[in-house]
């Protein structure tokens, strides 16, 4: 699917959620995707807090959302890809490990960050995307 393989090559994304009080709350986050499930993980760069809002706000409502885009001047590059899930906080240290696995292996970065903090899921139910031209190349192995 181009959705997902457009999110896939991004390395930067926007996680939205929903505070308590209902107001959006809208954060740029690294993250790898594994089957149909996205994980970001807290890492060691300084924070105000290490217990961040974005996990307040699923334990509230774990209805999720994350967009990736590409701007570019030549219009006919744009595109957007949104993936609607379910975040949770990840708690067996099984599925922590191919997280935190995989985003090492994404992101150079984090072979000097620790990455001991929390670590998100968000297990995607729905992929929605616009292309200005659509990817016409044929999907691998074809």
């Amino acid at each position: 699917m181009e959705a997902r393989q457009r999110l896939r090559d991004s390395r930067v994304a926007r996680l939205a959620t929903v505070a308590p009080d209902g107001a959006p709350h809208l954060v740029p986050i690294c993250f790898v995707l594994v089957d149909d499930t996205i994980y970001s993980a807290v890492d060691s760069k300084p924070k105000t807090s290490p217990a961040l809002q974005r996990f307040g706000n699923i334990a509230a409502n774990p209805s999720v959302a994350i967009l990736a885009d590409r701007y570019e001047t030549d219009w006919d590059r744009l595109w957007w890809v949104r993936a609607d899930g379910t975040g949770r906080r990840v708690d067996g240290s099984n599925e922590r490990a191919v997280a935190v696995a995989a985003l090492r292996e994404k992101y150079a970065q984090y072979a000097d960050h620790a990455l001991d903090g929390d670590v998100l899921a968000v297990d995607v139910s729905s992929w929605t995307g616009w292309a200005a031209v659509p990817d016409t190349s044929p999907a691998p192995g074809r």
